[in-house]
């Protein structure tokens, strides 16, 4: 603990610290609960987009044995140019939101391949833009993560250090003063007695 000066005015700057940590300190736990909610949100919504990727791929299965006839067909079919994103802000944190993916088909001669290719199509689009929706999901988590910890070492600060020391600081300051007002009174008092003894010997 840093060495404090033992006056008045310590006394009243370690008070009105106090009172902001106490102020200040509600605030960041609410803060702090506000962001674990939102974790949680978004951990479930990242869940339920891994669900719809694989109701998706299990509707496939009926007739994914048509994609190993021509594996070559289906390289690079379907690839995404660029996922759509615009920002939120959530309790304080700028986070990524997913708007959507655009995507570039292969040119394939719908002459000389499949029917099946326009279902694969749609299909493997599907499949990515959900890939890509819990990538931006991850992020996220991430960016809310990051702000959750900030946030949780500002409440162990001010819970269990800047709190309990300003506390002590000014226990120890009104003893300082305290101590300092009876030796003065005594002294006082001492000064006093001294005069009155001059008094009565003069």
């Amino acid at each position: 603990m840093a060495r404090i000066k033992l006056t008045k005015t310590e006394l009243k700057a370690q008070t009105d610290a106090l009172k902001r940590f106490q102020r200040f300190l509600p605030m960041l736990q609410l803060k702090k609960q506000q962001l674990q909610g939102e974790i949680a949100g978004i951990v479930a919504k990242a869940e339920a987009v891994t669900a719809r990727e694989n109701a998706v791929r299990k509707s496939l299965e009926s007739w994914v044995g048509l994609f190993a006839t021509d594996e070559t067909l289906l390289g690079g079919l379907v690839t995404v140019k660029s996922v759509k994103t615009s920002s939120a802000n959530i309790a304080g944190v700028e986070i990524p939101v997913f708007d959507g993916i655009e995507t570039e088909v292969k040119p394939v001669d719908l002459w000389a391949t499949p029917a099946w290719v326009d279902d694969a199509v749609a299909a493997l689009t599907d499949v990515l833009a959900l890939q890509c929706e819990r990538a931006v999901l991850e992020r996220q988590r991430e960016l809310v993560s990051m702000e959750l910890r900030m946030t949780s070492q500002r409440v162990n600060l001010f819970e269990k250090v800047k709190i309990p020391d300003c506390r002590e600081n000014i226990r120890v300051i009104k003893i300082a003063i305290g101590d300092e007002q009876t030796a003065a009174v005594t002294r006082g008092k001492i000064a006093k007695s001294r005069g009155a003894g001059e008094e009565d010997a003069a």
